[in-house]
């Protein structure tokens, strides 16, 4: 059992002479940065994307490794979906974290960038879509009234207008 899995885990003070407030930003791209610098490491970059939760208590993002916890500042999404897996019946998004999820639905920003609102451990969060993602979708790609939209099976996700960032 990790400390993590305790209950009262994420009321734990900051260890001695720390804080639960870092340095660390997550920017619009799906980098991470530290003090200002990139992070470069491959394993690290691996490793912080897959620690992205929220705080139970405020929704703030942290990054949890369930030994110990942190918030860091998101620029946009806190995810981003690196590739997508087509098949007949559903669209799965591979996301920045390494899970494959399928959309809830779909938004779109005024620079056409396409956004996923998607579902990790009965959490809402937002994926912004990477530009390879977002180019696999052409072969589901389909137009109907002049609406277009993504076929995935039986449904027809139409993106709306993305008007804010809503995580």
């Amino acid at each position: 059992m990790k400390p993590g899995d305790h209950p009262a885990f994420f009321r734990f003070p900051a260890p001695e002479g720390r804080s639960r407030e870092s340095t660390l930003r997550l920017d619009r791209e799906g980098r991470f940065w530290h003090d200002g610098e990139l992070v470069e490491h491959p394993r690290l970059v691996e490793a912080l994307h897959s620690w992205i939760s929220r705080h139970p208590d405020d929704g703030r993002y942290i990054l949890t490794n369930g030994y110990d916890w942190t918030y860091f500042s998101v620029e946009d999404a806190p995810f981003q979906v690196r590739s997508v897996l087509l098949d007949s019946e559903k669209i799965l998004l591979r996301l920045s974290n390494g899970r494959e999820v399928e959309p809830l639905d779909l938004s779109v920003a005024e620079d056409g960038s396409l956004y996923a609102r998607i579902k990790l451990d009965g959490q809402p969060y937002e994926a912004r879509f990477s530009r390879h993602a977002q180019a696999q979708l052409d072969p589901v790609l389909e137009e109907h009234n002049g609406v277009v939209g993504i076929r995935a099976g039986s449904r027809f996700l139409v993106p709306a207008p993305r008007t804010t960032n809503p995580t």
